[in-house]
């Protein structure tokens, strides 16, 4: 069964927006888990305009359930990584003024940084996610990475289905149906929402994670909260 994890960054924005503790990040990521989310995820990034480094460690004892933590492999990162030891670190290539994850790696060219980088954390006891395009040679590299899972990039997937393509899905599946062959784990994010989650949870074979943070937040403020997770659980479960 997919799980959803709840990606909780553009709650820390809201936060920042105004200097102060509303909404205490920690709260909202016990609530959603209260709800029915079955993980939440964050991604620090070095300027720290959403989630805070201390946000993550803030958070580690209010997760009790999937915590993951994406971001770019930067030492401190890293550093933060191995010291907090998530259930998960997804490995996403950010230029550091990014304004959101645009793009997976090159799994091939980055092959001898990413190997160095995965055995680290996975000797940490922290289970490793690279986050990738949908091109199959790319999920061929990743499995020389050592990964234990990648996470499918969904942007293209969900502007296409928007307006109306479905045959947009086809990359993705072919990519998990090569993952799964390779023993490896699969997960999604960027741009899922409650208008395409169903459709795409149920052409992925052996999808195991959706990290959803913008539409849910979005959703929410019109739905509420528990109410948007719930809807998000049924499309997936249904």
């Amino acid at each position: 069964m997919t799980k959803l994890s709840v990606n909780i960054n553009k709650i820390a924005t809201l936060r920042n927006s105004r200097g102060g503790d509303v909404p205490n990040v920690v709260q909202f990521a016990k609530d959603v888990q209260e709800f029915g989310a079955e993980g939440v995820t964050i991604h620090p990034r070095p300027d720290e305009r959403h989630i805070r480094y201390q946000d993550a460690r803030d958070l580690k004892p209010a997760v009790y359930t999937e915590y993951n933590i994406e971001g770019n492999p930067i030492q401190s990162f890293m550093d933060l990584v191995l010291e907090v030891k998530p259930t998960q670190v997804t490995l996403v290539p950010d230029a550091e003024d990014a304004i959101t994850s645009n793009a997976g790696w090159d799994t091939i060219k980055n092959k001898d940084f990413l190997v160095d980088v995965i055995k680290e954390f996975q000797q940490n006891g922290i289970r490793t996610s690279i986050f990738v395009d949908p091109v199959l040679n790319q999920i061929e590299g990743a499995k020389e990475t050592g990964t234990n899972r990648i996470e499918l990039y969904t942007e293209g997937f969900a502007h296409e289905f928007s307006l109306g393509n479905e045959s947009a899905i086809k990359p993705y599946v072919e990519c998990a149906e090569l993952a799964n062959s390779l023993g490896l784990g699969v997960n999604a994010g960027h741009d899922l929402s409650l208008d395409n989650i169903k459709f795409f949870s149920e052409n992925i074979p052996g999808l195991l994670e959706v990290s959803i943070g913008h539409a849910l937040v979005a959703e929410s403020l019109y739905l509420g909260v528990e109410n948007v997770i719930q809807m998000y659980l049924r499309k997936l479960k249904g």
